[in-house]
């Protein structure tokens, strides 16, 4: 057969283009390269509890997006597993969770790929998903058979009712239901988005859970005194409705109070402050004073009734006027000695030399029990000493002497302490050089006429003195001590 030129232009043509057909429905429809080859393509292996109406040939999504599909499912002895086949292309996570969802009610399930972090290294060929990352929705036929006994447990008369009811309930709420509906999707979305921390608060929620179950006692006190108090609310409601009408001005008054105390407020509250430490700090002692402050009081109204019903003219407390004279005697050791001490006529003030003054003898000595050596320390239970930082600190207490008076240089005692006594850590001030002796002050003297008694006084005045030149003979002391004329 002769065939011209044109008619084989033709068949060359037409078989060119049968080629390129074949090729793209084979590579591009088919994807035979990848089926039978598997270029650009690799296999994951997924265990599920179930296979859940899985079938070969199902579709592979990854976030909405289908990346590949099921090549095979089979039976294991713990269930059943499926080898996808994924798109090389596509980065997925390998920390993910897989979940085997239907596309419609009656069939056509698919594999979700849900990956559970961003971070995690991506999917390699042979990988195995485990079963406790798989996820298998329940068998439809058990859901309608649930959904139909469900049904059946309405009485059919009130069926219609429910029906009516449930219209009643939702009819015209359209625009509200979407609002909910498009609310509660993009609150899916953001949890998706911050899945980690939700995941990480739901594992961490435990120990608050257990608290509250072991709190269970409390709460249900709380609640029952929260009862009452509501039940007092509701009781004297007059008087918390006066309360209320009458407590915005009573906070206008306290206002304008503050606003006057102001200049002085703050100083006050910044000391007291100071007074708060340390009444906490003796807290105890606070304590036992007001025990005791009562029981003291009762004594002391005992004792001003002694004499009661008696032959006394007056009502109270017996006094005694016994002289004890220095029984028990005076505390000097640890105080300056006489030569050491300013006299009370010195006006000056000078600056208070540095350390402590008080009596220190043995903490049993039997005189001055009551002295600042036997202070308690609040922070230190059994020990005493005499100062905040003795209490503070590792110094133990040790006397001067066992006795009443002083036993050497009051300044360099036997013991080796100073005089004052100085805190832990404070320096004794550096001793200044002695001054050189300064001399006596001359005398003043004036001439005295014994015949008139006059003389110049220092001011340069003159003074009149008649019985400055007399003899004391005959004089007594009674008339040194009397003034004249009497």
């Amino acid at each position: 057969m002769y065939l011209t030129r044109r008619t084989r232009f033709q068949l060359a043509v037409f078989a060119v283009l049968a080629v390129v057909v074949t090729a793209v429905i084979l590579v591009a429809y088919m994807r035979v390269p990848a089926r039978l080859l598997g270029i650009g393509r690799y296999t994951v292996t997924v265990q599920l509890p179930q296979a859940g109406g899985l079938y070969e040939g199902g579709n592979v999504t990854y976030r909405g997006v289908e990346v590949g599909r099921v090549v095979t499912v089979r039976l294991t002895r713990t269930g059943a597993e499926a080898v996808l086949q994924l798109k090389s292309g596509i980065h997925i996570p390998s920390d993910l969770r897989v979940e085997v969802h239907s596309m419609t009610a009656v069939g056509e399930q698919y594999v979700a790929l849900l990956p559970q972090s961003a971070n995690g290294p991506p999917l390699k060929d042979g990988d195995v998903v485990p079963a406790r990352a798989a996820y298998v929705p329940p068998d439809i036929n058990s859901l309608l058979t649930a959904t139909d006994r469900g049904l059946r447990a309405i009485p059919r008369d009130n069926l219609k009712t429910v029906v009516d009811e449930g219209y009643i309930a939702v009819g015209g709420l359209g625009p509200e239901l979407s609002r909910l509906v498009k609310g509660t999707t993009e609150l899916a979305i953001d949890a998706r988005k911050n899945l980690d921390s939700l995941v990480t608060l739901i594992d961490e929620s435990k120990p608050v859970l257990d608290s509250q179950t072991e709190s269970s006692d409390s709460i249900q006190a709380w609640a029952a005194h929260l009862a009452t108090i509501t039940s007092q609310l509701q009781t004297n409601d007059a008087s918390v409705q006066g309360l209320l009408q009458n407590g915005g001005p009573a906070i206008d008054e306290a206002r304008q109070l503050l606003d006057r105390l102001q200049p002085t407020l703050p100083i006050v509250l910044a000391n007291l402050v100071s007074v708060g430490k340390v009444a906490v700090t003796y807290r105890g002692s606070l304590e036992q004073v007001l025990v005791l402050a009562p029981e003291d009081v009762g004594i002391l109204q005992a004792i001003t009734v002694a004499n009661a019903n008696t032959k006394q003219d007056y009502i109270g407390a017996y006094l005694s006027f016994n002289l004890n004279l220095n029984l028990p005697p005076p505390c000097t050791t640890g105080f300056l000695p006489p030569q050491q001490m300013r006299s009370p006529s010195y006006e000056d003030y000078p600056k208070r030399p540095p350390g402590n003054l008080y009596c220190r003898i043995p903490q049993d000595a039997p005189n001055a029990v009551r002295g600042a050596r036997n202070y308690p320390c609040e922070t230190r239970p059994g020990k005493r000493a005499a100062t905040v930082k003795l209490c503070e600190s590792d110094q133990r207490y040790v006397p001067l002497n066992d006795g009443y008076n002083w036993k050497g240089d009051p300044n360099a005692t036997l013991s080796g302490q100073s005089v004052p006594e100085l805190e832990p850590g404070e320096q004794a001030p550096a001793q200044n050089p002695p001054s050189p002796p300064q001399p006596p002050p001359p005398i003043a003297a004036a001439q005295y006429d014994p015949a008139t008694g006059a003389y110049v006084g220092p001011d340069g005045r003159v003074y009149t003195q008649s019985d400055l030149a007399q003899t004391t003979k005959g004089k007594t002391w009674q008339s040194m001590l009397t003034p004249p004329g009497n």
